[in-house]
């Protein structure tokens, strides 16, 4: 492997590496636009510019191989110099809008401005002008006058997405980005096209004027969306509730794995986020003369754990009936199994909802299982045979069925409307809740931290990113209330303890990478 010289720190760099990868082993951050280490290298920006020696011209550090005993200077004069002038050139014909766009506060143009550029215009005439706030696509709006044509949006639908949506039209300073005649940017993967734009170019119509982005705090997650696990920031803010209706979430963003999702997200992830927010279950809830009513906590954990006792007392473990869900995370799943698989003696705990649809599938990201924790249910040792179970709480045979997190269909709600006592535990109202005799409220994955276990078999940690809505809690703490309330021995007090039984190791113990991957 070559070994050279950035900036008076010798590094040594597998061969082919380009020396804009080689400077970032050393720290040393080379300004860029047109380059993304996900898509190939255009070499049109020249921001990148830096100072080799024995070359009798500045170089472009993207394309540029590294060679044995290479000279490099990323932050000479003549760089500087060089950075000015492109910066210079690329704000010419760019609209002064900074305060009303969306990137401000995390636009590179920005950014490099303030660091290498601060000077004056001396462009006298009239800006060019181009379209402004376009729909492109049911997710993306463009602004041309914005664009720096760095071209990775077009390189992007042509090299990942396949789907070739977006070209450059017309010559010199006419250039422009745009939609080829006919054309719609409504790929499955079209939200990457505005994490990549590195000015404001392509913003996200749902997040446009939602909260600047310096009001934002964001927290490592995993995408819910489906069995892959997508990587993710949830960015939020719940420091201003009086603004977009209380929403906490005001986005999500990929964050890079390069084991499951590298740069990428779909949109069906990017923009599923609003279960977390919309259509709580709040406060647990009881039927009283065939009408949900809100209740006290200690009111219906005392009536659920009654009844949990004297069906099992009456019946013994076969008049109980628990439907888990792969929704749940693998700490939850584990606890569940330990209430009532070992202590209550239930076998044949299912998690399968018969009547679920596929989703979407294709051979990049995107999987027909469209729950974050399938695999980890199955390796517990969950039954998919959720039917077998809902038929015979209809019958009578089961006496009490206890539902996590699912909404069956209405050949389901047909059955639980025959079920002696059905109890519904989740974060959100469906027409299952609806139906059933007690109502408790769970928190999201956002108000709880835990894993999942993806369909490749790969455990991944997630984050609390804020506290959880009203009165809700998540399933540890619901399982400890039941548990202590039915007298059962339970040495648990958070995940981790959950974990460290399931796994026989801790967190910090298998976090070898940042993540559990």
């Amino acid at each position: 492997m070559p070994i050279i010289t950035i900036d008076q720190q010798e590094v040594q760099v597998e061969a082919g590496s380009t020396v804009i990868q080689a400077a970032e082993k050393v720290g040393a951050y080379v300004p860029r636009y047109c380059y993304h280490p996900g898509l190939s290298i255009a070499g049109s920006c020249r921001m990148c510019l830096v100072e080799i020696e024995n070359m009798p011209k500045l170089a472009i550090a993207c394309h540029t191989q590294v060679q044995e005993g290479m000279q490099v200077l990323t932050q000479s004069d003549q760089v500087t110099h060089a950075r000015r002038a492109m910066l210079e050139f690329l704000l010419v014909d760019h609209p002064l809008d900074c305060p009303v766009c969306d990137q401000a506060g995390e636009c590179d143009l920005q950014n490099f401005y303030m660091e290498i550029g601060q000077h004056d215009s001396r462009f006298l005439e009239d800006k060019n002008k181009a379209k402004k706030a376009t729909v492109i696509g049911p997710h993306v709006i463009l602004d041309q006058e914005r664009c720096i044509l760095c071209t990775r949006c077009t390189r992007f639908c042509e090299e990942v997405s396949q789907t070739d949506e977006l070209g450059v039209f017309n010559r010199g300073n006419r250039s422009a980005i745009d939609l080829y005649p006919g054309r719609t940017l409504d790929n499955p993967y079209s939200g990457n096209v505005i994490d990549i734009c590195p000015v404001g170019a392509l913003t996200e119509r749902e997040f446009r004027f939602q909260c600047r982005v310096w009001y934002l705090r964001q927290q490592n997650s995993i995408c819910t969306g489906c069995s892959r696990g997508c990587n993710v920031s949830i960015h939020y803010n719940d420091s201003r509730p009086y603004k977009a209706g209380g929403k906490r979430v005001q986005r999500l963003k990929p964050r890079f794995n390069p084991e499951v999702n590298s740069w990428w997200i779909c949109d069906e992830g990017r923009f599923g986020y609003e279960f977390i927010d919309q259509n709580r279950i709040e406060v647990p809830y009881r039927r009283v003369g065939g009408k949900l009513e809100a209740a006290a906590w200690s009111d219906v954990v005392e009536e659920v754990s009654t009844a949990l006792k004297t069906a099992l007392g009456k019946f013994g473990p076969q008049g109980i009936g628990i439907i888990a869900s792969p929704q749940l995370s693998n700490e939850e799943l584990h606890l569940i199994h330990k209430l009532f698989g070992e202590l209550m003696g239930i076998e044949g705990i299912g998690y399968h909802n018969p009547w679920e649809p596929e989703g979407l599938h294709d051979d990049f990201l995107m999987r027909a299982d469209k729950n974050p924790n399938r695999r980890g249910a199955e390796e517990m040792g969950f039954t998919k045979d959720s039917l077998s179970l809902l038929e015979k709480a209809a019958s009578g045979e089961i006496k009490v069925l206890y539902i996590f997190q699912h909404n069956f269909q209405e050949e389901a709600k047909k059955l639980l409307t025959q079920v002696e006592y059905v109890i519904f535990q989740g974060s959100n109202w469906t027409d299952t809740a609806d139906c059933c005799d007690i109502v408790i409220p769970s928190t999201t994955h956002a108000e709880e931290e835990g894993t999942f276990t993806n369909f490749e078999g790969r455990i991944q940690h997630f984050d609390q990113v804020f506290l959880p809505l009203s009165e809700s809690k998540n399933g540890i703490e619901i399982m400890t209330l039941l548990a202590e309330h039915m007298n059962y021995a339970w040495p648990y007090s958070g995940p981790d303890d959950a974990f460290l039984e399931w796994q026989g190791k801790s967190y910090q113990e298998l976090n070898d990478f940042g993540d559990l991957i």
